[in-house]
């Protein structure tokens, strides 16, 4: 009877260790689509602001980031309100998400694909999003998230100014923290959008094996348990501090290291790995956290010691 007891114990220990073997792993991997998404911000930030792809015209009022806040808080009412109407009203959101995808997405391959290549950036536009529609997992997902993970960071970054861009992380790590730990609509809102299988989310499986697609979209009762076997990130919580990565990249008085990269920027990236790392050390399995406030503060941080 002991010698059962104690394989148990054993067994049980030798799970816990695996599992804690896997949550590094993810929370690694899951770091490594900050870099990326990074990464790809700085290489369109150059031909956006050649072509003119800006989101605000004047980057220095203290008011845009305000506009930003009040956009983002009138999208997700509207997403909520839609969730309310039932299956119709998820159809209708999953439409128009994936066509605010297509958007974004015919924003960078038009300046990957210049003006000679004709038609490629609207023909690779669909062809993306006819692949979204028919076959959204998790490995697509995430690949077309760091495509529109990195316009849009590079998009708003050279339409901010970095003080801008500091108000209005400061702004959105408060707005993020009351949405997730106080009205908890954030919540409700990455659950619903897990079904949908649209790219706002970057999604790394716990085991072999898992797919979104499998059981065929808006399976709602197996959300909890695809929640739980994956190590999710709103694509936000990528893009919002790299916007400061990309903004600050701008400023005239910082070389870059390898032509890319000043310090400022480098230490907002920086900061925001340190912040990611503080977040993953805190959030347990299967518990929502809200990300901005430690990837934010993060940032901001690095960016003040890059200037330094």
């Amino acid at each position: 009877m002991k010698n059962a007891e104690g394989e148990d114990e054993a067994a049980a220990e030798e799970e816990e260790e695996e599992e804690k073997r896997l949550s590094v792993v993810l929370a690694v991997g899951m770091g490594f689509f900050i870099v990326l998404t990074a990464v790809v911000a700085l290489l369109l930030a150059a031909p956006f602001e050649a072509a003119g792809v800006k989101a605000f015209e004047n980057s220095e009022s203290v008011w845009t980031p305000l506009y930003f806040l009040a956009l983002v808080v009138g999208f997700t009412v509207v997403i909520l309100v839609v969730l309310k109407l039932g299956d119709r009203g998820e159809r209708l959101l999953y439409f128009l998400m994936l066509g605010a995808v297509a958007v974004t997405l015919y924003y960078v391959f038009a300046v990957l694909f210049p003006a000679p290549l004709g038609s490629l950036p609207l023909v690779s536009t669909l062809a993306v999003c006819l692949l979204l529609y028919k076959f959204p997992e998790w490995y697509v997902l995430d690949a077309t998230g760091l495509l529109i993970g990195g316009g849009a960071a590079a998009m708003f970054g050279i339409s901010l100014g970095v003080a801008s861009v500091v108000l209005l992380l400061v702004i959105l790590a408060v707005y993020d923290a009351i949405s997730v730990y106080k009205t908890k609509h954030m919540i409700v809102l990455a659950e619903s959008i897990v079904e949908m299988r649209v790219p706002i989310l970057f999604v790394l499986p716990r085991r072999r094996g898992f797919s979104l697609v499998r059981g065929g979209r808006g399976a709602k009762s197996h959300k909890s348990s695809r929640m739980d076997e994956a190590f999710l990130m709103g694509l936000g919580d990528a893009i919002i501090p790299t916007m400061l990565v990309v903004s600050a990249n701008l400023m005239p008085a910082f070389a870059r290291y390898w032509g890319l990269i000043n310090a400022p920027a480098l230490g907002a990236l920086l900061g925001t790995l340190a912040g990611y790392g503080a977040l993953v050390r805190i959030a347990g399995r299967g518990t929502p956290h809200a990300g901005l406030p430690f990837l934010n503060l993060g940032a901001i941080l690095g960016f003040v010691v890059g200037l330094a």
